[in-house]
């Protein structure tokens, strides 16, 4: 956790005023730039000191074999993981012959500031050299999303008491040392000079590298070309070697003059094509930016967020570091995924190697739930990732001995990439979670094309592996054996509620749309007797309770088991799962992260108001939050049943899990999934949202520390505005056709004549729940 306060309370603003070295690696990932496409993490512009220096590229990897001791039937051979591509950030800069390094001399002002309004990461510094030659240096950083390839960066230099002599090598650097990771599974691995290098050249004011990967195969290109404004004495050189170009550009300046550079950067990749195509796409991109100019670029980014923040914008009165936190989680979301077309969107997004740079279930459940309902084309390029995917994971369902499809836990590619199969390959719910997915991006847009064209696929083969994964007993329920929930401290279990109920969605979904499109799935090889398979199952799904408790077990023998001794776990002790043995785990009533009660949030509709709240009393003493995965979570359903301090208190965990560094690995990469969550306790807990029985449903309620709640989004080509106070909530359409929506248990219907408003109904709350002894959300108050 970050000990000082490392940022200004501002709406629209991430501001440092005081460089802290202790922590650059995590303030890296927070200050960091990206597309979806191209991420950049917020190094220095000098190149050092740095944390953990990042450039990546949205799929962009290399292979590495996975080692076992005892190797299993089915266990990967090999795992993926993303690396850093070329550094195109570096900027060295020398005062007569004294680099810039703000470990030397003296800093007299250090500020950085991420603009979430504007799209850019800018800094100023100023520096006294070791000899005391005091200099002002100011940059301002984008990566382009307009312009996916492109990143550009402004620096300008200017003395401040006396003549110097300026130089700035301005870097492309391939092979990068990197520093170890340490023994955190959540991180990644080194995989040091990975890229061999193809062509290199420096010319002018513009240079070039292309390498490949060694074993994974895949080729880069990094380009970079600058516009410079100096003195009429400026002079530029350039040199290349395999892994690096250079542009030295030296100029007198004295005090008033002013040396400027703006640097051009454009990426591409690919594993199919040449080197001279590859060679003349990251040309042609540069050329574009060229002719954009820096001016240009910037207005592009302004043009693009001001479309953003339109229709996707949260405002919060009452408590401002929610209000700055719910923005920068948008932005970072929106960064993951607004320009990855078709690629997946990782864990930590292109801000560090955390996970290896895999993507996760976490991106169905957690991020496209809010990307739908803000930017929905990028849902809908996630998903046909998914399906472009397929030959992988229904070749990983052979290997099982099953049907239809197997996504993989973690990949970068599509292959299965963990090496531990009670976590991964029984985690068969990511199916169910991606065919969740699917429903509600066809739901919120009305997507009729993308429905035929890419969901029937998805949902067909999801639904076959649950077919030939679960069986009918005796009784006629339809059971589910030896799985993986959500929670990980609870492995291969039978009948896991959540996968359960998950799946039956995913049965009925697929029959539904498969009657829809009739021609379509007798393409995919489905009749009528495979629908009818798909609802009998879906109808006779075994559902646990336990009558003697009065709750939903999370899975069939959950409530049987003994209680974890939480009383004898020091704090240093958490997470669990570095401190115990899993087989210890297994087998005790200990949550590492919200399961039964993520049940309730997606599949609502399968628990009375009475359940949800007796299910949340019970599991909340059980579960310790191990997983940046669970506030949120939690937070929505403590909403739902009333518990709205509590709720308030784990919005505040899920928003600053990255600002704060709670989870203490922020300096991996942020956590996609939790910054999404963030929107979700708000829009999802306090607003009420939800999307269901093909309808837009609201129940909002505050918290006494929130006055007012005001938020946008995207449903089915409309634009809404809804604004919710402690009394009432305000429904206003902003652009689109009139739109009926369900406020509690009545029909509204908007237009874009005039707001609708109505009364917030009151809700009778039992006792505030406990959690496990110490794991308690930290209070949240605005005084």
């Amino acid at each position: 956790m970050m000990q000082h306060p490392c940022f200004t309370i501002e709406d629209w603003n991430i501001r440092e005023t005081d460089l802290h070295l202790d922590i650059l690696a995590q303030t890296e990932s927070i200050f960091a730039l990206a597309n979806g496409h191209l991420g950049l993490r917020g190094n220095l512009d000098e190149g050092e000191p740095f944390g953990l220096p990042g450039t990546y590229l949205n799929s962009f990897y290399e292979q590495r074999p996975l080692p076992y001791a005892e190797i299993g039937y089915g266990d990967p051979e090999s795992g993926q993981t993303v690396i850093n591509v070329t550094n195109g950030k570096i900027l060295r800069l020398l005062i007569d012959d004294e680099p810039l390094d703000v470990r030397y001399g003296r800093v007299q002002r250090h500020e950085r500031v991420l603009d979430i309004r504007n799209g850019v990461l800018r800094r100023n510094v100023c520096w006294t050299s070791p000899v005391g030659r005091a200099v002002n240096v100011s940059s301002m950083r984008l990566v382009s999303f307009s312009q996916r390839a492109i990143a550009a960066i402004s620096y300008e230099v200017e003395p401040l008491d006396a003549p110097v002599r300026v130089t700035v090598q301005s870097e492309l650097v391939a092979n990068e040392t990197l520093p170890t990771m340490g023994k955190d599974p959540r991180g990644g691995a080194v995989l040091p000079s990975s890229l061999e290098c193809e062509e290199h050249m420096a010319q002018g004011t513009s240079g070039l590298m292309l390498h490949h990967t060694r074993v994974s195969g895949l080729r880069i290109g990094a380009a970079m070309d600058h516009h410079i404004e100096g003195p009429p004495e400026t002079v530029v050189e350039s040199q290349s070697t395999p892994d690096v170009a250079r542009i030295f550009i030296t100029a007198p300046l004295k005090p008033g003059q002013r040396l400027r550079i703006v640097k051009f950067l454009a990426y591409g990749w690919s594993g199919q094509r040449s080197r001279p195509a590859i060679h003349d796409q990251v040309i042609a991109a540069l050329s574009v930016a060229r002719l954009t100019g820096w001016e240009g670029l910037l207005a592009e980014q302004r043009t693009y967020l001001d479309t953003f923040w339109g229709h996707a914008d949260v405002e919060i009165e009452g408590d401002p570091q929610i209000q700055q936190a719910v923005r920068f989680a948008l932005f970072h979301v929106l960064q993951a995924g607004c320009r990855g077309e078709q690629r997946p969107i990782p864990a930590k997004g292109l801000t560090g190697p955390g996970y290896d740079g895999h993507t996760f279930w976490d991106t169905e459940t957690f991020v496209l739930p809010v990307v739908t309902l803000t930017f929905p084309h990028a849902a809908a390029d996630a998903l046909r990732w998914r399906a472009s995917i397929l030959d992988q994971a229904r070749e990983r369902a052979r290997l099982l001995g099953r049907r239809g499809v197997a996504f993989p836990w973690r990949t970068i590619h599509g292959e299965e990439s963990s090496g531990y199969w009670p976590a991964s390959t029984a985690a068969f719910h990511i199916n169910a979670d991606i065919a969740y997915a699917v429903t509600q991006y066809i739901e919120a847009t009305e997507d009729r094309a993308f429905e035929q064209e890419v969901g029937l696929k998805l949902l067909v083969e999801t639904a076959r592996l649950w077919r030939s994964l679960g069986c009918q007993n005796a009784e006629g329920q339809f059971r589910i054996n030896g799985v993986t929930g959500p929670d990980e401290y609870s492995a291969l279990v039978d009948n896991n509620v959540y996968t359960n109920l998950m799946a039956q969605h995913n049965l009925s979904a697929a029959a539904e749309t498969a009657k829809r499109y009739p021609e379509a799935a007798r393409a995919l090889g489905v009749d009528a007797a495979e629908i009818d398979s798909w609802q009998q199952a879906a109808e006779k799904m075994f559902i646990p309770y336990d009558q003697r408790l009065g709750v939903t077990p999370q899975d069939e023998a959950f409530t049987e088991h003994e209680v974890w001794d939480f009383a004898a776990i020091t704090p240093e002790q958490y997470p669990l799962f570095r401190n115990f043995p899993y087989y210890e785990l297994y087998r005790k009533q200990v949550i590492k992260q919200a399961d039964l009660i993520l049940a309730m949030h997606l599949r609502g509709d399968a628990f009375t108001p009475e359940q949800k709240a007796r299910n949340f009393a019970y599991y909340e003493p059980l579960t310790v939050r191990d997983s940046s995965l669970s506030a949120a979570t939690q937070a929505v359903i403590a909403a739902e049943v009333g518990q709205l301090q509590l709720a308030y208190d784990y919005l505040g965990e899920a928003a600053f899990m990255d600002l704060y560094d709670l989870e203490h690995n922020v300096r991996d990469g942020i956590h996609i999934a939790s910054l999404a969550g963030a929107w979700t306790a708000l829009i999802m807990g306090f607003g009420g949202v939800r999307i269901q029985g093909g309808m837009l449903s609201f129940a909002p309620r505050l918290p006494e520390q929130i006055k007012r709640l005001a938020f946008q989004m995207v449903f089915r080509s409309r634009c809404l505005r809804i604004e919710v106070t402690a009394q009432e909530a305000s429904y206003r359409l902003l652009s689109g056709s009139p739109l009926t929506v369900r406020y509690y248990d009545n029909d509204i219907s908007l237009t874009r004549s005039s707001a609708v408003t109505r009364p917030i109904p009151p809700i009778q709350a039992g006792p505030r729940p406990t959690q496990p002894p110490g794991r308690a959300p930290v209070a949240r108050s605005t005084s």
